[in-house]
């Protein structure tokens, strides 16, 4: 059997996408869909916080995390909204 432990950049990470959602996102999210609204600066703000590339490599200008990272950010902005559904 495998088990599982989140390391401490992982939780880490896990905080700040939920305070990211919690912040710039949640508060907004009803008016922007009764309104249709696509807002890009949720998505400039992501890509300062490294969320866009998450698993991409340093080298290439992304985060350089792993996979788990990568299903940590997505499982938390989903669950702030399904429009972040990858």
């Amino acid at each position: 059997m495998i088990e599982l432990q989140l390391t401490e950049d992982h939780i880490a990470l896990q905080k700040t996408v939920r305070e990211f959602c919690a912040g710039e996102v949640a508060p907004y999210i009803k008016e922007w869909d009764e309104k249709c609204h696509f807002e890009r600066g949720v998505f400039e703000k992501m890509a300062d916080l490294g969320l866009l590339g998450v698993c991409i490599p340093e080298q290439y200008g992304g985060a350089g995390f792993d996979y788990v990272s990568l299903g940590l950010v997505c499982e938390e902005l989903e669950a702030c909204d399904t429009f972040f559904r990858g």
